[in-house]
């Protein structure tokens, strides 16, 4: 524990030690493996099984039982946990065809497809091979709840302690949701170097469908590391900045302009990714942004879109030409192939230019037709569109739950947060919300505290912690008061809960407007508008500790983030499996032998030696 004058020493500390550790740190890439191709995008990619629910609940394929005929809230027991084995470590990739270093799940970009059924139990052991240098790491599962193992959420800092270099940890959860989600490293940004895949829960759909094209990962990439990224965004040196990311992926499949290389970095031409439709069919695709800071839009030249499902709620269907999605989002679409055995579209996944920072903002991909010649481009025309750059999703009145819940008409609390940007004492650019930016320290987690009934921390205010006691319902109203030089959207995302999205709009809410009262939009991540705001609602029925923060990597890495602590005397009642303490013993071990350079928040890394 730290005490305020220790504290004030510690972070005084932060300039010179940065600067020493960050001048020491380099990505040795001699030797390191070079990886293949993306495993999905590619025309022969296997399809996604029905996969069948061992559930006496349910007898059928979850594809041809009716949504509403299921209690979302009500998890089957299936009996079964699927296991799976990760190795993370360093390796060489190119997938826009420019060549570098990157961090790497068995060796795989994007990571391995973890698959369940909704009900299963998820075990997943990681073991952090990370060399040259080393480096702590950690696995987020987004979106899943985690009301029976808060401690399995995967943050550092708050539920975790990280897992240390040449260590091992296991993860056990519920697939307590069921749709289309991504799991990534929560330690510093370590996901903008590739450590992050895809996740599908399968369970009921309200409509039928024949295949299932599985994940559709869209992304902005970066050819620098992660970490002189971060260094550059909290700079105030402008030219430190950099024009953006060089590119947009699908599928960890992008197109680099390669006579743009001047420093003799090994660059080649990719080929696109590429997807297979059969002609009469109805393919289920499923949309996710995994990016750092890039908010997309995705479109099928002369196909419409059906959306089935936003995030993990699946919604009332309807119609569209372009779907949005912000960092952590995702969508589920039903498309009809409509077109003939030889034709071939282009599938486009465009960055906002408005919204984003970007050398290159488009990407396309291909759909052939089972009988279409998929050595030729498509010569097909995009759909009419303009970016209005208001960076916000489909009208709330558009998106509705098809599973009716309603939250209640008087949340038991109701707390604002403004968001700001400012410079610090120590000259970096930090995100703020309500004065104070957050700071993470990886050795003392958060929930393990309160485990122990520390509700106050000796590391406040900066652990942003919001204790919302007993009380049954929470009401957050966000404001986006950025700068008008650095107006930008946030994509937010709460742990731990889906939540009602009751207003969101231009300037300031009026205090009385609820859209869709009965049954308004529910996800688990929601686009903050440019000098806008956004009301969420959720009720505090998982005891826990609950990250809530801007998904844009570099954003929650400059303090954009709060905790939310809810039903604390049920915290100290949980039964934590003792490997948390262990872990902690062995990343406190590691720490106390070397320097851990922090060069940001902690969930996105400022750690130092502890004291």
């Amino acid at each position: 524990m730290y005490s305020y004058k220790e504290l004030a020493i510690f972070l005084s500390a932060l300039s010179f030690c940065s600067t020493l550790a960050s001048a020491a740190f380099k990505v040795e890439s001699a030797g390191l493996p070079v990886i293949a191709a993306s495993p999905y995008g590619q025309i022969n990619s296997p399809n996604i099984a029905f996969n069948l629910p061992d559930s006496s609940e349910a007898t059928a394929q979850w594809v041809t039982n009716k949504t509403s005929a299921f209690n979302p809230k009500k998890v089957p027991n299936t009996g079964k946990t699927v296991k799976y084995d990760f190795t993370i470590a360093r390796g060489i990739g190119s997938p826009d065809g420019f060549q570098k270093p990157m961090m790497l799940i068995n060796s795989q970009f994007p990571g391995p497809l973890i698959e369940a059924n909704w009900g299963d139990w998820i075990e997943v052991t990681v073991h952090n091979n990370i060399t040259g240098p080393v480096e702590g790491t950690s696995l987020h599962w987004h979106g899943l709840l985690q009301k029976e193992t808060p401690w399995m959420d995967g943050i550092p800092s708050v539920t975790q302690c990280p897992i240390a270099p040449n260590s091992t940890f296991t993860y056990r959860f519920r697939a307590s949701s069921f749709g289309s989600s991504w799991y990534h490293s929560h330690y510093s940004a370590q996901y903008a170097d590739g450590l992050l895949g895809p996740m599908i829960i399968h369970g009921p759909s309200q409509l039928p469908y024949d295949i299932d094209l599985g994940p559709v990962i869209l992304s902005d990439w970066y050819h620098d590391n992660y970490r002189d990224l971060i260094e550059g965004v909290e700079s105030l040196d402008e030219t430190k900045w950099g024009p953006g990311s060089q590119g947009n992926l699908v599928n960890g499949i992008g197109q680099y302009d390669c006579s743009l290389v001047t420093d003799g970095t090994p660059c080649k031409k990719v080929p696109y990714a590429k997807f297979r439709f059969t002609a009469g069919k109805t393919h289920r695709l499923r949309l996710l942004n995994s990016g750092a800071e890039g908010f997309e839009y995705f479109s099928i030249d002369g196909h419409v879109m059906t959306v089935i499902a936003n995030d993990f709620i699946p919604v009332v269907p309807y119609n569209t030409t372009v779907v949005t999605l912000g960092i952590g989002q995702r969508t589920d679409v039903l498309v009809h192939a409509h077109g003939n055995s030889t034709d071939s579209f282009w599938m486009r996944a465009n960055m906002s230019a408005i919204c984003s920072r970007t050398d290159n903002p488009n990407v396309p991909a291909a759909i052939y037709y089972d009988d279409a010649d998929s050595t030729k481009d498509p010569r097909s025309e995009a759909w009419d569109f303009v970016d209005h750059g208001r960076c916000n999703n489909d009208p709330l009145e558009m998106t509705v739950p098809y599973f009716p819940t309603t939250p209640p008409k008087h949340p038991a609390v109701t707390q604002t947060l403004n968001i700001n940007k400012t410079v610090n004492a120590t000259g970096h650019q930090e995100w703020q919300v309500n004065g104070r930016a957050f700071r993470g320290n990886y050795n003392h987690p958060i929930l393990l505290l309160a485990h122990e009934k520390n509700y106050t921390y000796p590391g406040d205010p900066q652990w942003n912690v919001y204790n919302f006691g007993k009380n049954s319902s929470v009401r957050l109203v966000i404001n986006n008061d950025s700068p008008d030089e650095t107006l930008l959207s946030h994509p937010m995302h709460l742990h731990g809960h889906d939540f009602w999205v009751v207003a969101e709009g231009e300037g300031r809410w009026d205090g009385k407007t609820i859209v869709n009262p009965k049954n308004p939009l529910r996800r688990d991540t929601v686009m903050l508008r440019r000098a806008g705001y956004v009301v969420i609602e959720f009720e505090t029925d998982n005891p826990g500790i609950w990250p809530f923060h801007c998904h844009i990597a570099f954003h929650v890495s400059e303090g954009l983030y709060i905790n939310v602590m809810e039903q604390p005397e049920k915290i100290r009642q949980m039964e934590i499996p003792r490997v948390m303490k262990k872990t902690c013993d062995a990343w406190n071990e590691y720490s106390s032998n070397n320097i851990v350079d922090q060069i940001d928040s902690g969930l996105k890394h400022r750690q130092f030696r502890q004291w």
